[in-house]
């Protein structure tokens, strides 16, 4: 093993030295405080796990203090390693290379692999070179390599995608003994933060979140986008991402935002697909049914988090005081969603051609539930007429109004209506 290559496993690898140490040395580099992640790492040979997620949503924290809890030893590859890089052109060439350091049951970490050249090649030769080794690999920006997994890492790999904090996780933060009022009220400022800073572990353990989300916003349009995209014109890049951040659920104008831009309408589609791959944003596309006169096409934009859109539009005033309120609300409940439920579940809106609309659809379990958001206060159980409507077109499993002040049951034609505040939101996603 070459000098560069024992130096670089070493930075990444301390306990090589010190096997008995590993689990210490592992847990030592969490970051404090440290607020447990609502899932697990699930590692199993046979494959490969490939965790993805936006940067420093905390997927290596995460995956680190998965391995702090394990037995058998690991190895951590680091893909901004120059030396790393090269060694990882050939699976083949890896594996012997790596024969001092790497047993037979030495679980391999591969970080940062979208800085790979041909990350998932590389994985699959590693999975059908030794089909038993346990392996897990990260990537913060999924552009070109999503699309070479399917293709190629079929049966070889098993996804998971980590976001920022959920609400259900930050609230492990507040102290459930105390009484229901404080309680409550203590859950509700939770919810208030997240609506303006966003969940994002660092800015929302910094003393100065702000300046941490304006650090993580240009780490994302400067580095992730200018190094590895093609991205000929970040400043349109960037002002495209504005444009989404002020259009938080709202339908999409391609038209309109590539003449805000400056650019052709084709480059605002490739954009939209590299933020929605690096993990910033998402298209949400309509719920078709074809029992009503329903939009077909075109789709709604979110943001994955409500700091990075305050951050890109909007600013960071006090919920209470802000004229899009609602828009927040819409917007973190769908990032909520997002963290709640399953790749093989999926989230649409609802909207007619006349204007009835309902905020979200999600089938799951080939089961549809619906979700309406209402910011204020509800003094009584009350559905809006495009509710009504969906119901009795659709009768989804459930059908959920998320607000600030009801939690109570109600029924429509034998259609379960459950009134949830947004720390209940995960009794909306319950299938009966």
């Amino acid at each position: 093993m070459d000098q560069a290559l024992t130096i670089a496993l070493r930075v990444h690898n301390p306990w090589l030295d010190q096997p008995d140490r590993q689990a210490g040395l592992l847990a030592a580099d969490l970051s404090s405080p440290f607020l447990p992640r609502a899932r697990r790492l699930d590692v199993r040979a046979g494959g490969a796990e490939l965790v993805v997620g936006p940067r420093q949503a905390g997927k290596t924290t995460w995956i680190r203090q998965g391995l702090s809890e394990r037995s058998e030893p690991v190895l951590i590859l680091h893909a901004e390693e120059p030396r790393i890089r090269e060694l990882c052109r050939s699976p083949a060439e890896a594996l012997h290379a790596l024969s001092d350091v790497l047993s037979e049951d030495t679980l391999l970490v591969l970080e940062e692999v979208q800085h790979l050249p041909d990350a998932p090649l590389f994985i699959k030769g590693l999975v059908d070179l030794q089909p038993r080794r346990k392996i897990v690999a990260t990537g913060s920006s999924s552009f070109q390599f999503q699309s070479k997994t399917r293709e190629s890492m079929a049966g070889r790999a098993r996804r998971t995608l980590l976001l920022p904090f959920s609400l259900q996780e930050l609230s492990t933060l507040v102290d459930r003994k105390r009484a229901a009022p404080i309680l409550e009220e203590e859950l509700r400022g939770l919810w208030s933060r997240l609506l303006v800073l966003g969940s994002y572990p660092r800015p929302w353990f910094d003393p100065d979140p702000v300046s941490e989300l304006h650090r993580l916003t240009e780490a994302f349009v400067l580095k992730d986008a200018s190094d590895l995209h093609t991205i000929d014109r970040p400043d349109a890049f960037r002002k495209l991402l504005e444009l989404a951040a002020a259009d938080a659920g709202n339908l999409v104008n391609l038209s309109a935002w590539a003449s805000h831009a400056g650019v052709s309408r084709d480059t605002v589609v490739r954009y939209l697909e590299i933020a929605a791959d690096a993990h910033v944003l998402r298209l949400v596309p309509p719920f078709v049914g074809g029992k009503r006169a329903e939009i077909t096409g075109t789709p709604k934009v979110y943001l994955i988090d409500n700091g990075l859109r305050n951050t890109l539009f909007g600013g960071f005033e006090r919920i209470d005081r802000r004229a899009d309120a609602g828009s927040l609300w819409e917007n973190a409940v769908f990032a909520e969603l997002l963290k709640r439920t399953g790749l093989l579940d999926r989230i649409y809106f609802w909207r007619t051609k006349n204007g009835a609309e309902v905020d979200f659809v999600v089938r799951r379990d080939q089961k549809l539930l619906a979700l309406e958001v209402k910011a204020g206060l509800l003094p009584r159980p009350q559905l809006t007429r495009a509710a009504r409507s969906f119901i009795q077109a659709y009768r989804p499993s459930c059908f959920g109004v998320l607000n600030a002040s009801l939690n109570t049951d109600d029924t429509l034609e034998g259609v379960p209506i459950r009134y949830r505040r947004p720390w209940e939101i995960g009794d909306l996603l319950t299938v009966p």
